[in-house]
């Protein structure tokens, strides 16, 4: 790791010569005036579509990084018991079509066109559907769910040779543990996989099958199956007798910046030429194209990525994947993932019987102060410690009021960023300033993480960096270049507390951790 270590340092040296957004939109018009496409008549825009856990976003991007267009669709989460959350994947799609209609609307009423379209999408959700109808013939089980723990507990002896194929801990957030776990339960099932009636596979590929008939898995994504040799980038043969999945049914592998077909609507065609997963756009959005360049990003869940270059770098209890590939080049990350972050508080707004218009966590954390300890395993726990159906542990809060218990809670995530760095072994070489995105990216929370990594965190302004880093990989297969985008900050949090108060939270924090097991 020290060589990472050494490039991550010198990617970050200029942190705070920040890009302004008109920087951003200098260098795009650079290249789009060297094709001619700013002396067009009619105004040509790329479609991104951020499909999340609870919400598909959809924006139009001009030619000078505005953003005329923009629109979302809110789905359904089910929970049908403990442990166990699910979507309609039809509604989600339905969605997805529905918002490319919108903007394609939008495009034609002004005179332009949509060139081509992008798609982020969720990573560790998976489905089976009807290989002819297209129908789906399960829910969308969500990366939250932990319902084939029974799996993860009957395999546990093979979680060793699990993660050194596939770089990822053996977990029921997975693909394959999801996969055993249904068609061991459901012999119909079963049977239509075998006689390959019925495809298995990530949320994304579902959606790129409904919306352009092509049937493929991108590595970005493929790497959540858990079935994925991270070593050759084939399908591995061990792990699918493992999981007892045939390897008739396996999906062909692809690249995530190609052509993915089209999606048509009312006569029209888009190009899909993008699919990725959320986190690793998350992280180019912000910039982070080279080796050693750190991310994070808290939405409804949250995330430390790094982008560790032609090469996976493997880390016991952190997961290896593919950040992206096209037909020149091909991208590792390694990334520390959190599982509750703003569904944290969407979980505590119920718990503690708060209407969410006066939920507003980070306004009650930001004058509130707490020596208790919350351990957020209503999903369970993921990076560093992979502890499935724990629960929610809360100690020295018997007796607290509900902004403390929130101030806990919050405090819980800027725990666990701490020990993601640490387990990743860069505290002694972290960059002068690290840079945060997405909407759980609030003040009380970025002061909390820059006190416990005693480092600089940043704000980052340009909001939907998921969605401009799905741009960067349309612009570049578009046009042959790189859009340079930067991390212009618009608050910077410093480190304050006192390295005394910090010893002492983080002494409670791993006591607590103890206590439960973890």
């Amino acid at each position: 790791m020290s060589n990472m270590r050494s490039r991550m340092y010198k990617a970050y040296m200029g942190c705070y010569s920040h890009v302004t957004n008109r920087g951003i939109r200098r260098d795009l018009q650079y290249h789009c005036s060297r094709l001619n496409l700013l002396k067009s008549s009619s105004p040509s825009y790329y479609l991104v579509l951020d499909q999340g856990t609870s919400s598909t976003k959809a924006f139009l991007f001009d030619e000078n990084l505005d953003i005329p267009f923009k629109d979302h669709i809110k789905h359904s989460l089910e929970y049908p018991a403990d442990h166990q959350v699910q979507s309609d994947a039809l509604e989600i799609a339905r969605a997805c079509k529905e918002l490319t209609k919108k903007a394609l609307n939008y495009s034609q009423h002004v005179g332009g066109d949509i060139s081509s379209a992008g798609l982020a999408v969720q990573r560790s959700t998976f489905l089976f559907w009807d290989k002819r109808t297209k129908k789906p013939l399960t829910a969308a089980i969500s990366w939250q769910d932990n319902r084939s723990q029974d799996i993860v507990a009957d395999l546990a002896n093979e979680s060793d040779r699990i993660f050194n194929i596939t770089g990822t801990p053996f977990s029921p957030h997975f693909g394959g543990a999801k996969f055993l776990h249904f068609t061991k339960n459901d012999p119909i099932l079963k049977k239509s996989v075998l006689t390959q009636k019925t495809c298995f596979g990530p949320l994304s590929t579902f959606l790129t099958h409904y919306l352009t008939n092509t049937l493929v898995i991108d590595y970005s994504i493929a790497c959540r199956t858990q079935l994925l040799d991270l070593n050759n980038l084939k399908w591995s043969n061990d792990l699918c007798k493992l999981f007892h999945f045939p390897n008739e049914s396996l999906l062909p592998l692809c690249n995530n910046v190609q052509s993915f077909g089209k999606m048509t609507l009312a006569g029209m065609s888009i190009p899909l030429n993008v699919v990725i997963g959320d986190q690793q756009a998350a992280l180019l959005g912000q910039g982070g194209w080279d080796s050693g360049s750190i991310a994070l990003n808290f939405g409804t869940s949250g995330s430390v990525c790094v982008n560790t270059g032609k090469n996976p770098v493997i880390v016991p209890n952190l997961l290896s994947s593919v950040l992206t590939a096209d037909q020149e080049n091909m991208l590792f990350m390694l990334e520390g993932t959190i599982n509750a972050c703003n569904s944290l508080f969407y979980w505590l707004e119920k718990e503690l019987n708060i209407d969410h218009k006066e939920m507003v966590w980070h306004e009650r954390c930001m004058d509130e102060s707490t020596n208790g300890i919350f351990i957020p395993g209503v999903t369970g726990i993921a990076a560093p410690y992979w502890k499935s159906g724990l629960g929610t542990v809360k100690i020295g809060l018997e007796n607290a009021k509900n902004d403390e218990i929130i101030r806990a809670a919050m405090e819980s995530i800027g725990f666990l960023v701490h020990d993601i760095i640490k387990q990743m072994d860069l505290r002694d070489a972290l960059p002068d300033m690290l840079t945060a995105s997405g909407g759980g990216a609030r003040a009380p929370l970025l002061q909390f993480i820059a006190d416990m990594l005693m480092t600089s965190v940043g704000h980052i302004s340009l909001k939907d960096r998921t969605a401009v880093g799905v741009l960067q990989l349309l612009y570049k297969k578009n046009t042959g270049h790189y859009l340079s985008v930067g991390a212009e900050c618009d608050e910077i949090f410093e480190p304050r507390m006192k390295k005394v108060t910090r010893a002492k939270k983080l002494k409670h924090w791993q006591n607590a951790l103890a206590q439960v097991g973890i």
